[in-house]
């Protein structure tokens, strides 16, 4: 009882600490349309999520965060291999790989904005920050693969596809997990900015920018709670099954 007493408290300290800061916040300011209280916003969330629109636009955000995330990181496990096998491919796919990780998301927006429909343009971006993480995850996982093994394989004639699963993905899955969720983190963020800035006909990014325009302060601030819970959440679920494959 008393264990269970001190995770409550450990969990509901400091959500409801900044809850208390916020709203302190929005007395000294005393204005909602610059700083709208906890409970305008708590309200105005559970008033959007009582609509169809709210979750089909949520549907379409993660939908394509999703494809771009599937896409990135399928391209970018294909170049890790590559790049990992051949020196060639390393001497030509590696710069632009880091350029692609080093140039700002918005840079992206704008230039792939030129080039695709709008509806496309926020899974290509999350998919372009997607690829250079997880390439850096299993090409750091590549190079610290055991050579003994591999002698091992070659020793007993493991075939290619034999070799990929028993020594290959074991040896990789710690270095993938890991580059997921931190793939998973940028997909999103760079998804729904990609929305704001190129908005589709039906985003949680389109829903932001509706707000900024009409000045609903309070539906910016649920909007915006609304994308850290559900970035939560899914980091989440994700995590544990990943931990739970690895442990299968």
């Amino acid at each position: 009882m008393g264990s269970t007493r001190k995770n409550l408290l450990k969990y509901a300290i400091p959500p409801v600490f900044w809850l208390g800061v916020w709203q302190i916040a929005a007395w000294a300011v005393g204005q909602p349309l610059l700083l709208p209280g906890p409970l305008a916003v708590g309200g105005r969330l559970l008033a959007l999520a009582g609509t169809a629109d709210f979750w089909l636009s949520v549907g379409a955000t993660l939908g394509r965060v999703f494809l771009g995330l599937l896409w990135g990181a399928l391209l970018g496990g294909a170049l890790a291999f590559l790049t990992h096998l051949f020196p060639w491919a390393d001497a030509v796919a590696s710069p632009a790989i880091r350029v692609v990780r080093a140039t700002p998301v918005v840079s992206f927006i704008l230039l792939v904005y030129l080039w695709t429909p709008r509806t496309a343009i926020p899974w290509v971006i999350a998919g372009l920050m997607v690829l250079p993480v997880v390439w850096g995850a299993l090409s750091s996982g590549l190079n610290s693969l055991d050579g003994k093994l591999l002698e091992l394989a070659r020793a007993y004639r493991f075939s290619r596809w034999k070799t990929l699963a028993l020594i290959y993905l074991p040896s990789l899955r710690p270095h993938l997990s890991a580059g997921l969720l931190t793939a998973f983190g940028l997909a999103w963020k760079s998804g729904v900015a990609a929305e704001v800035l190129c908005p589709p006909d039906r985003a949680i990014g389109s829903r932001i920018q509706q707000a900024k325009l009409g000045l609903e302060t309070a539906d910016l601030f649920a909007w915006t709670l609304a994308i850290v819970a559900l970035s939560l959440l899914l980091e989440g679920l994700l995590r544990r099954a990943l931990e739970r494959g690895q442990k299968a």
